[in-house]
């Protein structure tokens, strides 16, 4: 363990006398595996990584309960209410998992969730998607977190050990998504004709989308070079996009449905599904606030956060008193 290096300026509490014997030694324990713990000495820099990658997921999580949530009283049977209703939940402890992993950084959890509601802080692109059909919540499932768990399977051997222990458990149930959101795509391509071309335009919809998930190209990705340094990630944007694209050709075809990208094909020498052109203006745009749902999922998540508020007025009296009955005891 290294003792925290003190700040040149008190004042703004960012910079850092980051002795230079302290950055080879932490980069030497990030080489050899070692994981990183919150009191350990970490350059200025990784502890802002972590905190923009880590809080940005947790916001992707709470934001992504959203799009879901509007078919809880709409799915078609009481099964798939309940098993939706429990992956919409499973997702809020997505959310809380990370946002205890982002505090030990040193932010706060309001301060973090004020960035959100303010637009200063991002999400994942695809939340600010609509949900259309019953079969968007089965093309979800399977692509949108097919795509998470491509991405998050790696972070379970990330160099921050509180983001890669909250990985484990986030990454198991998301493999349960994956599947149930499968299922409900096989379910419909087997059904009537009319089952069948809801999928297929839930696929043709979702499915860029989804591409655009892994963040833009490793030539345009600004994080990358020093996230892979300190092995806050494992690979790349592009490695990670043809990965998912490898696996999802596949299982497209046993649903037999058609990935809508007429340039898809296989290059036999590389063994990979070689796809075409992603359209980076549209996630530009997304990302940017000017996406179809950007709007109304923020106001969705500012309306539930100023009618939480009594809620949280509540815990933090309730507190108050325990610990002022702890003291007087």
């Amino acid at each position: 363990m290294y003792t925290q290096a003190l700040n040149t300026n008190p004042d703004s509490g960012e910079r850092q006398l980051e002795d230079a014997g302290l950055a080879a030694r932490f980069q030497a324990r990030v080489d050899a595996e070692e994981r990183i713990e919150p009191n350990d000495w970490m350059p200025a820099a990784y502890r802002r990584t972590l905190t923009r990658q880590i809080s940005q997921h947790a916001h992707s999580e709470i934001v992504g309960m959203l799009p879901e949530g509007n078919w809880l009283t709409r799915a078609p049977s009481l099964r798939r209410k309940a098993a939706l209703l429990a992956k919409v939940q499973d997702e809020c402890g997505h959310g809380l998992y990370l946002y205890a992993a982002a505090e030990t950084l040193g932010s706060s959890r309001e301060e973090l969730v004020d960035q959100l509601l303010s637009g200063k802080a991002k999400y994942s692109s695809i939340f600010n998607y609509p949900t259309l059909t019953w079969a968007d919540i089965g093309a979800i499932g399977w692509l949108v977190d097919g795509a998470a768990i491509m991405n998050q399977i790696p972070l379970c051997r990330c160099s921050y050990g509180p983001y890669a222990r909250a990985m484990i458990r986030v990454c198991k149930e998301e493999s349960f998504h994956q599947r149930q959101g499968y299922e409900i795509m096989l379910t419909l391509s087997r059904g009537t004709p009319e089952q069948k071309e809801m999928a297929q335009d839930a696929l043709n919809r979702w499915w860029w989308p989804c591409l655009m998930m892994f963040g833009p190209p490793d030539a345009a990705s600004l994080h990358s070079d020093t996230s892979t340094l300190w092995k806050i990630k494992r690979f790349s944007n592009d490695e990670l996009r043809q990965k998912f694209v490898d696996a999802t050709v596949p299982q497209a075809r046993i649903l037999g449905l058609s990935l809508p990208d007429p340039e898809l094909r296989l290059d036999e020498e590389s063994g990979h599904w070689r796809y075409g052109e992603i359209d980076w203006d549209e996630f530009k745009q997304v990302i940017a606030g000017n996406g179809p749902c950007n709007r109304e999922r923020l106001a969705a998540r500012r309306k539930a956060h100023d009618e939480g508020e009594w809620v949280r007025e509540a815990a933090l009296a309730y507190a108050q008193k325990q610990r002022g009955k702890a003291l007087a005891a």
